[in-house]
């Protein structure tokens, strides 16, 4: 490929980028006041209760609106780096206003220059928490497929 060639690819994958990114920023939720402990708990358990029922080794956890840490559980011999992946998950999902489900089917539409956004989690099961039409903070969850990760979380939410 010749440097022309190249520069007008990056040129074209930068403005896809910008594009993705720019439609995302179009439909963020406003924030509200941060989720309460006494409310992560719930959630958390109601989480628990969904990966317990399908026998899941997961970590759950739940953070305000600036990604921060307001509760965390996991289960018996979920695997270590699911502690990590489940706090990136939320993070994610509460400062992007949005599900980490809409990063993973972009990136892999062949969106990869969003997986240059800092703090960015490109795997479902992070879930934005809602009250009254704004983000209070997010629950994310991993340690299954990202599927069944997100499908804890819902039932978390649910839970709420």
């Amino acid at each position: 490929m010749s440097l022309k060639q190249s520069s007008i690819c990056m040129f074209g994958a930068a403005m896809l980028t910008f594009s993705v990114t720019w439609t995302f920023a179009d439909e963020r939720p406003p924030y509200g006041p941060p989720i309460d402990l006494a409310t992560a708990k719930k959630m958390a358990a109601a989480a628990i209760a969904e990966a317990q029922k399908n026998k899941f080794k997961v970590a759950v956890t739940v953070v305000d609106t600036h990604g921060f840490l307001v509760y965390f559980e996991k289960l018996d011999q979920t695997q270590t780096a699911s502690i990590q992946v489940a706090i990136d998950k939320a993070r994610s999902a509460a400062m992007y206003r949005r599900s980490t489900r809409v990063f993973q089917d972009a990136v892999s539409k062949g969106s990869v220059g969003l997986l240059t956004l800092s703090g960015m989690s490109a795997a479902s099961g992070g879930l934005p928490i809602m009250k009254d039409g704004k983000v209070i903070g997010a629950i994310g969850t991993s340690g299954v497929t990202s599927d069944e990760d997100e499908q804890v979380s819902k039932a978390g939410l649910a839970g709420m």
